[in-house]
């Protein structure tokens, strides 16, 4: 456990002990006991304990890392019951909002010390012990989901070979410090969406702004789960398998066509044409448009490549961080066209030697004597290279069209998958100065992550009806690619991960899944 981690496990431990005080010394007096010792961390909940008439090994377990959360509140539970709170309610008071609650029974004159013995002559119904574990169960695994760690599995092979899909995960919430949720009203244990009702899981009745407890930057290489800063805005119809934006651009270039001879300004056809598409979509009828908070996005991951104040370029599939080449992933996947020295090896060699599976279609003859389309690993292609399998060998740039039409989406920026950038990644604090050339790039940082409202008007930019060409990030900035760099929808296509969409680090593999269990992974630690 990392120093920041411990520190945030003491200070909530402490926070538990603590913010209740000024009722336990109301409390401890009506037991007859000096309030001054309420206010001793830690020593308090042995004083609640020996009033309690609980075991007082119990004030020992609450030492162990989070797990101490659930003791601490087992001993503020256990200790209003000589005060004569039984009922569900004033426990759920007692724990959740003590330092309101316990003030209240610590001061007001109604509620007496009844004692440990008449404590113990109240007795609950079977019914009551069954609410009072599942309520228990359900607060412990949020604070751990939320504070300390959260599962998740592997839908796409954006990650492969690094992760497969059916890789059961856990996500560290500790590495980047935990996020405290936008959306504290929703249903435990579901993300956005009710399993069977397709209803919103979540209210925005209470929104709670970006907070992040002793943050932690991501670093170059991590694997981050975040949430798809494309995935604010969406159909219903399609919800994240089609994202919004792309249905948006494709009737903006659609309009584009339709409208070309009616201005003479480029850029106002571009203008009319995003505003006639965005117009078309909202009130077609032919799609019911939804937005999400930013913790109720969905969940994606991949590898950081550049973080806040880098500068990353894609040069025919190699990338670069300021200037130096940056070293590729083991498991990186790209497609090549391979031309072999004699035969193929056979189905078991491929697959124990080099990782390849013909079943899956990563490798496949093109027709041509002693020629391949194989999806390889860096890793394992340079071991055919030393083995003497490969004659020749280039990346096959014709796979999938060479992955479309890619970030900003304008018409200044010639980029595509394999070759992209520069691209400068905003950092907190840091002022920029707005171009016609990049106002494209980090526009919708500007407007949609850091809601500030922009155009640009007569070539002039305008930031909150303000004319400037400054702008000041508030947040950091992540670059992500996945491992499989031909089949990863990343950072080329929806630019940048702001800090406040990072969810976590993912950290080992505790199961993994294809028609039974791969033995092999589980356990893996990810990197």
């Amino acid at each position: 456990m990392a120093q920041n981690e411990l520190f945030t496990v003491i200070l909530i431990s402490l926070l538990l002990v603590m913010l209740a005080a000024p009722g336990l010394y109301g409390m401890f007096r009506k037991a007859g006991v000096p309030g001054w010792k309420a206010f001793v961390p830690y020593y308090n909940t042995w004083v609640m304990l020996e009033i309690a008439g609980r075991p007082k090994h119990w004030f020992f377990w609450q030492f162990i890392p989070v797990v101490g959360w659930f003791i601490t509140m087992g001993i503020i539970v256990e200790f209003v019951k000589p005060y004569g709170k039984f009922k569900f309610y004033q426990h759920g008071l007692a724990v959740l909002a003590g330092f309101i609650y316990l003030p209240y029974v610590g001061f007001n004159k109604k509620d007496k010390f009844i004692g440990v013995e008449a404590a113990r002559k109240h007795r609950k119904s079977s019914a009551r012990e069954w609410i009072d574990a599942g309520v228990f169960a359900i607060v412990a695994a949020t604070l751990i989901r939320t504070f300390v760690f959260e599962a998740y599995t592997i839908p796409t092979p954006s990650m492969e070979k690094t992760l497969l899909v059916n890789d059961f995960l856990f996500v560290s919430k500790f590495s980047y410090g935990p996020r405290i949720p936008n959306t504290p009203l929703a249903v435990p244990f579901v993300h956005h969406t009710i399993p069977g009702l397709n209803i919103k899981s979540y209210s925005e009745l209470i929104k709670v702004p970006y907070t992040r407890w002793f943050s932690s930057p991501v670093k170059r290489g991590d694997v981050v789960v975040f949430n798809f800063p494309a995935g604010d805005t969406l159909t219903k119809e399609f919800d994240s398998k089609l994202p919004y934006y792309d249905i948006l651009r494709a009737e903006e270039q659609k309009q584009y066509f339709e409208l070309r001879n009616q201005y003479k300004s480029e850029a106002e056809l571009i203008s009319a044409s995003k505003a006639r598409a965005r117009e078309n979509i909202w009130y077609s009828g032919e799609y019911t448009i939804k937005t999400r908070p930013v913790d109720k996005r969905e969940n994606y991951i991949k590898r950081c490549v550049a973080v806040a104040g880098d500068s990353i370029r894609i040069v025919e599939d190699e990338v670069y961080i300021n200037g130096v080449k940056s070293i590729t992933p083991p498991q990186s996947q790209i497609h090549y066209v391979v031309t072999l020295n004699g035969a193929i090896p056979d189905f078991e060699v491929m697959q124990d030697e080099y990782n390849l599976d013909e079943d899956k279609g990563d490798y496949v003859a093109t027709g041509k004597p002693g020629q391949y389309n194989i999806l390889l690993t860096n890793q394992a292609k340079e071991k055919m290279v030393k083995n003497g399998l490969i004659k020749e060998i280039h990346p096959d740039y014709s796979y999938n069209g060479g992955g479309g039409d890619v970030y900003p989406y304008d018409t200044f920026h010639k980029w595509n998958r394999e070759n992209f950038g520069p691209v400068w990644v905003p950092k907190k604090g840091v002022t920029i100065t707005l171009t016609p050339e990049n106002f494209a790039i980090y526009e919708r940082a500007i407007h949609v992550y850091e809601n500030n409202k922009v155009e640009q008007r007569n070539g002039k930019i305008f930031i909150n009806d303000k004319e400037t060409n400054q702008y000041t990030f508030k947040m950091d900035y992540y670059w992500m690619m996945g491992d499989n760099r031909m089949d990863s929808q990343d950072s080329r296509y929806w630019g940048f991960v702001p800090e406040d969409h990072v969810v976590g680090e993912a950290g080992m593999i505790w199961m993994s899944w294809e028609g039974g269990i791969r033995w092999r992974r589980l356990f893996n630690i990810i990197r």
